[in-house]
């Protein structure tokens, strides 16, 4: 399964692992960790050493109940932050997390290689063109509401079978706009309660059905430290337990604070996979 990043061909039917780099101050779990260059490029560093493939870049909250911030505000962190890691990172494959076109776009310019919108193009009605324009991989992300709302007693009849039906009417609209590389992303923890997440995990091999690759974002989230009455600080094997269960149902991508960690387990799964052939 491959996508198309920088002219070139990028095979993900071995699954990959996209750090995360939150630069707002009030992310759940690294919120404010990040405020200077030299720590930055140090997070940076080590993740490439623990074996990251893409960095994802943040810079507006979409924890529950997370206040917004202005369009400025969101370019004044993503774009300095992003000119900067394409300096001295040249070869990184950087995604940009945002809903909003005008940030996509000037992060596309300065070099960005993917848009992370976790909206799917629902909140912006120009980001998918801005995507077409740039030929870029989107990443096409469910959420119910938006993230001051989205946890106020949602519902669904089927979860994982209403989330499956939202993509494929988001990437039919996609493909209208040319859009040819897409990824796809659940949204766990966005509008869902721990049953709706786990409901989605338990059925998480028939999003396969929507033919691209597959994100898996679980990392030190709700229904990891909900369900084992701990902390996100604590919610590092949780995560590790998750990330692996997705692996298993086919994540091809686990988006991930702890890149060594989801390393650790696609290397296992891949060997316990090779084993049976």
């Amino acid at each position: 399964m491959n996508i198309n990043i920088r002219g070139n061909l990028y095979d993900f039917s071995s699954p990959k692992v996209m750090g995360i780099l939150n630069i707002t101050p009030d992310s759940f779990y690294d919120g404010g960790k990040f405020k200077d260059n030299q720590k930055i490029k140090n997070h940076i560093n080590k993740m490439i050493n623990d074996g990251m493939d893409i960095l994802d870049i943040g810079g507006y909250s979409s924890r529950p109940g997370a206040s917004g911030v202005s369009i400025s505000e969101e370019l004044e962190r993503v774009i300095p932050t992003l000119i900067f890691i394409k300096k001295n990172f040249k070869n990184l494959i950087v995604s940009i997390d945002t809903f909003r076109s005008e940030v996509a776009k000037a992060s596309l310019i300065e070099g960005a290689d993917i848009i992370n919108d976790i909206s799917a193009g629902v909140f912006d009605s120009k980001m998918m063109d801005v995507i077409s324009k740039f030929n870029c991989p989107y990443i096409l992300m469910h959420m119910k509401g938006n993230p001051r709302n989205m946890q106020n007693s949602p519902t669904y009849k089927h979860p994982a079978v209403e989330i499956i039906q939202f993509l494929a009417e988001r990437i039919k609209v996609a493909r209208k706009k040319n859009i040819v590389d897409i990824i796809v992303d659940p949204g766990f923890g966005f509008g869902k309660t721990v049953e709706h997440n786990f409901d989605i995990l338990n059925n998480l091999e028939n999003f396969k059905g929507l033919d691209a690759p597959l994100l898996a974002g679980f990392s030190r989230k709700s229904m990891i430290f909900k369900t084992l009455k701990t902390t996100s600080e604590e919610a590092l094997n949780g995560t590790s337990s998750l990330n692996t269960i997705a692996l298993m149902k086919g994540a091809n991508i686990l988006r991930v604070h702890d890149v060594k960690e989801a390393k650790e387990c696609i290397i296992l799964y891949e060997k316990t996979i090779n084993s049976l052939f």
